[in-house]
């Protein structure tokens, strides 16, 4: 299955695609929210994965059941007593007529079996072989009252075999692994959906958490010039008006500050409730906005997409599980024989200690019966030709993932590439207005500038801060939906599925 085993457990207990965040203590208050620890507080607490766990650890379960039917089976069984006395209908061929008779017998047996699957060179042929031991009492009275006691014994080998049929023993077999398969492969597959989900959650918050800063930064810019505006009104009195319009532009942005601040009390609360953690922890986001380039290979992309991801695998798992339906649906009512052999020893006597005495007779069967369909209105056809439509769905099911993949990682990549230039851009152009504001200050300071040309440029330097982090989170959203689209790290250059290898949990633990 390509390595899917090997992510089963553990996907995302580190899973770094962003940040690299700092361990999670869930013993103390405060909690350092990145991506990272956000996906493994998820991950250990989502009810979703936990039942994706209990339905793989079924399906191990039901696969090792049907592994077992690979080896010896013992049984027996009894019948103590099995007792008649009832009349019934016999045909008496003296008298040429029926007469009834009643019938009072008394039987006590038991059959011990151990029977094996016939597998020759590691494949099941459906066939069994059994040693048998049949051993029973049997009493029948007349209605004279005379009584007739027999106690029979036997040991015999029995060899059955289905010719001209499909092999329900090995596509039982198959079809359990393929549902442990297509299980593991679902449970990966929402695994990167939670990451996802929480992903989008988290930049959301590191959106908020940005822009606290970014509006902190612009109430500095703010209470700077409102401290040089000050300077000049105690000189010059015709200047206190420009007191009153940066104490104006203040409140303003301290308005947006506060609102800003609410909507991330309520998002984290939302974060909280959603990781299921202590209401009384606290969740701090550190806004750090690091762009790294990153070059994507389109030709890889869609070879890890069409590869590593899930669905083409889970697809292609539908079609042989069709296949294997199409098979049994052409074994229904179709020419079959099965052949049944016996071969040992019996005995019969009166006493029962007789029986285990050295005197046996030899005893063999042989049984070849054949099942020859004529005519049933077109049945089996009809089935086969709807079981032969259900493959031909799955197969243009796979050819139209294939090339959605194709579509989807090629807009992925362009989106990636898009957002990471505007981002590289717009982190210059931050730094470039960042200066340019203190240049301002300093020049409004030495009454070089207007007051209104010292406000455009504080004001440009926060749109220049606004326009970055929102191209930011696109690259960083952009490289999270191509990594699920192609289940490949781009950032560490590795697939999940060779990242993480963790211990195959064993379905006997």
């Amino acid at each position: 299955m390509n390595g899917a085993r090997k992510c089963i457990a553990i996907l995302s207990a580190a899973f770094g695609c962003c940040f690299t965040g700092t361990a999670i203590s869930h013993g103390q208050e405060i909690i350092d929210l990145t991506l990272e620890s956000s996906v493994e507080i998820a991950m250990a607490s989502s009810y979703r994965i936990r039942q994706l766990q209990l339905g793989i650890e079924r399906t191990r379960f039901w696969l090792k059941a049907e592994q077992a039917g690979l080896k010896s089976k013992v049984y027996m069984n009894v019948r103590v007593p099995n007792f008649n006395y009832v009349s019934d209908s016999k045909w008496n061929s003296a008298l040429q007529k029926d007469e009834i008779i009643k019938e009072n017998t008394g039987l006590w047996q038991a059959d011990l079996s151990i029977r094996q699957p016939v597998v020759l060179f590691g494949y099941p042929t459906d066939g069994y072989l059994s040693l048998n031991n049949k051993v029973y009492r049997y009493t029948q009275k007349t209605q004279g009252g005379d009584r007739d006691l027999t106690f029979y014994n036997r040991y015999f080998v029995k060899f059955e075999q289905p010719i001209f049929r499909p092999n329900r023993l090995k596509n039982n077999i198959e079809e359990g692994e393929l549902n442990l398969q297509r299980n593991e492969l679902e449970y990966l597959d929402n695994q990167v959906d939670l990451i996802r989900d929480i992903g989008y959650d988290y930049y959301n918050l590191f959106r908020m958490s940005y822009y606290n800063v970014l509006n902190a930064n612009h109430i500095a810019n703010l209470e700077k010039t409102s401290e040089i505006a000050r300077n000049f009104a105690a000189k010059d009195t015709t200047r206190a008006i420009e007191t009153i319009q940066v104490q104006v532009e203040l409140a303003n942005v301290k308005e947006r500050l506060l609102s800003n601040q609410s909507n991330l009390r309520l998002g984290l609360a939302r974060m909280r409730q959603r990781l299921r953690l202590n209401p009384a922890d606290s969740l701090v986001i550190n806004p750090v906005a690091d762009v790294q380039p990153i070059v994507v290979d389109l030709g890889k992309a869609v070879e890890y997409a069409t590869t590593l991801r899930p669905r083409l695998q889970m697809l292609s798992i539908d079609r042989r599980r069709n296949q294997i339906n199409l098979q049994n649906t052409k074994g229904n009512n179709s020419f079959h024989v099965n052949l049944e052999m016996t071969y040992g020893l019996e005995k019969q006597d009166e006493i029962y200690q007789e029986l285990w005495k050295d005197e046996y007779d030899n005893s063999y069967s042989v049984s070849v019966n054949a099942y020859i369909p004529i005519w049933d209105w077109g049945q089996r056809n009809a089935q086969v030709k709807a079981q032969e439509i259900s493959l031909k769905k799955t197969e243009l099911y796979m050819e139209e993932a294939r090339n959605g993949i194709e579509s989807e990682v090629t807009n992925g990549v362009e989106t990636l590439n898009e957002f990471q230039r505007r981002a590289l851009t717009m982190k210059q152009n931050l730094d470039v207005a960042v200066e340019l504001t203190d240049m301002s200050l300093e020049q409004y300071r030495e009454n070089r500038i207007t007051l209104q040309d010292l406000l455009q440029v504080i004001s440009r330097q926060r749109d220049t801060e606004s326009n970055f982090i929102e191209a930011f989170l696109g690259y960083r959203r952009a490289l999270l939906s191509l990594m699920e689209d192609t289940f490949y790290d781009f950032e560490k250059q590795v697939p999940l599925l060779e990242r993480f290898q963790p211990r195959e949990k064993d379905a006997n633990s």
